[in-house]
């Protein structure tokens, strides 16, 4: 097959093209950035250079492409997130369109299923409808829960403070996620036989916010780590402190507080797919040693 992947050289699109390169199947990397141009060829994988905003790029980019793995890149420099998400999706859905291209697999997130009240998500519900609309394309949405690497965010805290600590937290559960994992449902689904318009969740191991601390604290030397749960006005204070938009951070604060009522993994809960195979205590290491480097 001939398959397009989007993301560029990130922490899923590169296992991603790597597993599809291994099964024989001709890669094509769509990248931002040109200087990446040489570690993908040497995975071997093709360049497309240029933004998955632009329509046009895409459709060239597209042509005689069997499937394509779509994702909308991080972009908190958006004045508008959701409108970044929904005008991405509909660059997406054009291409498509022109290009002929019969398959495509989107990443994108647990509480997709929901309008309103799940902060950035509302961007991924969005472009679920865009992409879904298309006629005569097979389109199936990941929903992948919350990504281990996010855990990162917390470092400066556990350093400084000896906590972790947002809107969220305590005996709250997180459905966790390894991008390894969504990698290898991804390469499933691009290279599935019979394909099928589908919603497909994604996760590694569901743990409490507690659990998570505890298992962090363990193998760093902070065994009475804690995951405090403060105030949404807490939280914006800090967000707005740290020079974070106040848009962005409202968006931030409302996805925190549906993973804290649970709002968020409503859907996933009537709809539990199976574990996948990378667990919190194998990425823990990781996140250990990027700890112990930063000491």
């Amino acid at each position: 097959m001939k398959v397009i992947v989007t993301g560029s050289l990130g922490h899923i699109s590169k296992p991603l093209a790597q597993e599809l390169i291994t099964k024989g199947h001709e890669v094509t990397i769509i990248s931002r950035n040109a200087g990446n141009q040489e570690e993908i060829i040497r995975l071997g994988a093709k360049t497309a250079i240029g933004s998955v905003e632009d329509a046009a790029f895409l459709k060239e980019t597209f042509i005689s492409a069997d499937a394509v793995y779509a994702m909308t890149p991080p972009n908190f420099a958006a004045t508008d997130i959701i409108a970044y998400y929904r005008n991405t999706a509909m660059a997406y859905a054009e291409a498509v369109r022109n290009a002929g291209v019969k398959r495509v697999v989107y990443l994108s997130s647990y509480g997709a299923d929901l309008d309103k009240g799940t902060g950035i998500i509302v961007g991924s519900h969005q472009a679920e409808g865009i992409l879904n609309a298309l006629q005569n394309v097979m389109v199936t949405c990941l929903r992948p829960g919350y990504f281990y690497y996010n855990l990162y965010h917390f470092l400066d805290m556990i350093k400084n403070q000896g906590i972790i600590g947002t809107n969220f937290g305590g005996d709250d559960k997180l459905v966790m996620v390894s991008p390894l994992d969504i990698a290898a449902a991804a390469a499933e689904e691009l290279t599935r036989e019979n394909p099928q318009n589908k919603i497909r969740y994604i996760a590694s191991d569901e743990r409490s916010c507690s659990e998570v601390a505890r298992l962090i604290g363990e193998a760093i030397g902070k065994p009475h780590l804690k995951w405090l749960t403060f105030s949404d006005e807490q939280v914006r204070d800090f967000m707005l402190e740290i020079g974070r938009p106040p848009a962005v951070t409202d968006l931030l604060i409302e996805l925190g507080a549906a993973i804290h009522s649970g709002l968020l993994k409503s859907d996933y809960e009537r709809n539990k797919p199976a574990l996948g195979k990378v667990k919190l205590p194998e990425f823990i290491q990781e996140f250990a040693a990027v700890y112990r480097s930063k000491a």
